[in-house]
């Protein structure tokens, strides 16, 4: 018989509780992030090196494509329906798209290293 090896992704948290809670996406301690979206250089619990990581601009891409076309269905609901003066969108949407992107940053990004580490995701690497 031959023996099966531990899966180290077994007990590892989910890719949401990594995105929500900023925790380690090996061990689940709370040590992701050294800022408010900042991450730390390494895991001070197990180790883990997360400068190998690299989720660059793509939490920023997706979530201004994603806001930004909620906004847009919203604005364009509330001008069909109320007709309010342009100033009055102004108003209204630059601030919700800019506050929506900025308090959503953080667990885009913990949501991708997640992604990342599940899937043995690195740089520069075309073969699984």
């Amino acid at each position: 018989m031959t023996e099966l090896t531990p899966d180290p992704l077994a007990n590892a948290p989910s890719i949401v509780d990594v995105a929500l809670k900023g925790v380690c996406p090996r061990c689940g301690k709370k040590t992701l992030f050294a800022g408010y979206a900042r991450f730390a250089d390494r895991c001070s619990a197990c180790g883990l090196d997360y400068s190998g990581f690299n989720v660059g601009d793509g939490p920023a891409a997706f979530l201004t494509l994603i806001l930004g076309a909620i906004v847009v269905a919203m604005a364009i609901t509330l001008e069909l329906t109320l007709h309010p003066p342009l100033w009055l969108h102004m108003l209204i949407w630059i601030p919700v798209t800019a506050g929506g992107v900025v308090l959503s940053l953080r667990a885009a990004k913990g949501a991708l290293i997640a992604a990342e580490y599940r899937n043995a995701a690195r740089e520069g690497r075309i073969q699984p």
